[in-house]
C-alpha cells in the first residue's frame, strides 16, 4: 500500500519541530498524504472535522498529553475507529500497557528509524483497509441473510395464510349456500301458510274454544309478523356471511408465483372485510371510521395475494396505532379514522395512500421502519417482519415504491406506488 486510501491522510501530532520534520520527510518520501497538529486539543478538532486514516500521536505534549488525547478520540463515536500509533521515547512496560489499554494499536520508539516508521504505518493502514473490507462483507452478508429470511417467512406466511383463508372460505361457503338457497322457498311457504290461516279466519270467524285458546296462547298475529322479520334477518345475515366468504376467497385466490390482472379496490375491500372485527367499537374505544376515496384504476398486473398481504400489514398497523393513541389518551374528542385513497398519475403509476390519525411515527423510528426484525411493539404483539415484508413485496416484487409520511403525534400515511 504505497499511499493512503483515496483522499485519506495521516495526522501527525507532535509539538517537537525536529520530530515533525523527521516524520513528515519519511511519509513524504513514500507518497503518503499527511497533516500536522502540535497539541492534543487541535488534533481532536482536526480529527472530528475530517477523519484521518491513521494518527501518529506523541505521548508527551503540553496541555493534554497523548494518553488523554487518545482517550478522548476513542470515546468519540466519530473518531473511535481511527487507528492510533503512539510515538514516544518512553520504553517502560507500564506506559506501553496504558497506551494499549486506551485503544492504541502500536508504538514507534524515538529516535525514529525511517524504515520502521514506514513499515508500521504501512501495516496498520493495510489492517484498517482489511478490517473495513471484512466489515462491509459481514454487513452485505447480514443484509442478504435478512432479506432471504424475510422472503422465506413471507412465502411461508402467504402459503399458510392462503391455505387457511381459502379453507375457511370454502367451509363457510357450503353451509351458507344451503341456507341462502332455502330462504326464498321458506318465504313462499310461510306466505302461503299465512294466507291459509287468514282464509280460515274469514271462513270460520267463530272457532271452537280450544282453537281460540291455542291462538291466544301462541299470540298468532305476533308470530306471523315476527316470522317475516326473522326471515329478513336471516337473509341479511346470510348475505353478510356470503360477502365475508367471497372476501376470504378473493384475499387468498392468487398464486404467489403468478402475476394476474386484478382490481386492487377489491383487494382493499376484502382486507377491510377480514379486519372488520378490529374496526368495530371495542370497550372504551369507538368504532374506527373508514373513509374511502377511490379513483378510477385499471386492473393491475400484480401478485394479488402478496399485495393483499401488504394491505393487511399496513391496515393492521394503522389500527394498532389508533388503539395505542386512544390508550395513551391522545385522541380525546377525536374520531379514530383510516383514510384510503387511490389514483393513477401521469407516469402510469397506481398510487394507494393509507393514512390514520393515530400517534404518528418519530423521525428516528422512520429510518428503521422497514428493517427486518425491528419492532417497537411488546413481546407477543409484533415480529418486526410485517413492514419489511410489505417493503420487499412492493419494491422488489413489483418494482414499486413504499414511502411513509409521518410526524410524532400527527398520524401516519403510507404511500404505495406500483406500475399500472
Amino acid at each position: 500500500m504505497g499511499k493512503t486510501a483515496n483522499n485519506g491522510f495521516i495526522l501527525i501530532v507532535d509539538d517537537n519541530p525536529t520530530n515533525l520534520s523527521v516524520l513528515c520527510e519519511a511519509l513524504n518520501c513514500e507518497g503518503f498524504r499527511f497533516r500536522v497538529a502540535v497539541d492534543g486539543e487541535s488534533a481532536i478538532a482536526q480529527a472530528e472535522r475530517n477523519q484521518p486514516e491513521l494518527i501518529l500521536l506523541d505521548v508527551q505534549m503540553p496541555g493534554i498529553d497523548g494518553f488523554e488525547t487518545c482517550r478522548r478520540l476513542k470515546a468519540n463515536p466519530v473518531t473511535q475507529n481511527i487507528p492510533i500509533i503512539f510515538t514516544t521515547a518512553l520504553a517502560d512496560t507500564e506506559s506501553k500497557t496504558k497506551g494499549f489499554s486506551l485503544g492504541a494499536v502500536d508504538y514507534i520508539p524515538k529516535p525514529f528509524a525511517h524504515e520502521e516508521v514506514i513499515a508500521r504505518v504501512r501495516v496498520h493502514l493495510q489492517l484498517k483497509q482489511l478490517n473495513e473490507s471484512l466489515e462491509q462483507q459481514v454487513s452485505d452478508r447480514t443484509k442478504a441473510l435478512q432479506q432471504a429470511q424475510v422472503q422465506l417467512v413471507q412465502q411461508e406466511k402467504l402459503s399458510t395464510l392462503g391455505e387457511l383463508i381459502a379453507g375457511i372460505g370454502h367451509e363457510i361457503n357450503n353451509p351458507i349456500n344451503f341456507i341462502s338457497s332455502n330462504i326464498p322457498p321458506l318465504q313462499e311457504y310461510i306466505s302461503g301458510v299465512t294466507k291459509l290461516l287468514l282464509l280460515y279466519e274469514q271462513e270460520y270467524p267463530n272457532p271452537t274454544a280450544k282453537i281460540t285458546t291455542a291462538i291466544k296462547d301462541l299470540d298468532l298475529n305476533f308470530v306471523i309478523e315476527d316470522m317475516v322479520k326473522i326471515l329478513n334477518s336471516l337473509e341479511v345475515g346470510s348475505e353478510r356471511i356470503q360477502n365475508l366468504s367471497n372476501s376470504l376467497r378473493n384475499f387468498s385466490r392468487s398464486d404467489s408465483d403468478t402475476k394476474i390482472f386484478a382490481d386492487l379496490h377489491q383487494g382493499l375491500d376484502s382486507t377491510l372485510m377480514i379486519l372488520q372485527h378490529r374496526l368495530k367499537a371495542n370497550g372504551d374505544r369507538p368504532a374506527i371510521e373508514i373513509i374511502k376515496t377511490y379513483g378510477i384504476l385499471p386492473d393491475v398486473n400484480c401478485y394479488l395475494g402478496q399485495m393483499n398481504q401488504v394491505f393487511m400489514n399496513i391496515l393492521a398497523n394503522a389500527i394498532d396505532a389508533l388503539d395505542e393513541a386512544i390508550m395513551q389518551g391522545k385522541m380525546i374528542n377525536l374520531i379514530p379514522q383510516i383514510k384510503i385513497a387511490t389514483e393513477i398519475d401521469s407516469e402510469q403509476l397506481v398510487i394507494i395512500r393509507i393514512a390514520d390519525n393515530g400517534i404518528g411515527i418519530p423521525e428516528w423510528l422512520k429510518k428503521r421502519l422497514f428493517e427486518p426484525l425491528f419492532t417497537t411493539k411488546t413481546v407477543g404483539k409484533g415480529t418486526g417482519l410485517g413492514l419489511s415484508i410489505a417493503y420487499q413485496i412492493v419494491v422488489e416484487k413489483h418494482k414499486g415504491v413504499l414511502e411513509v409520511n409521518s410526524q410524532s403525534g400527527m398520524g401516519s400515511e403510507f404511500i404505495i406506488k406500483i406500475p399500472a
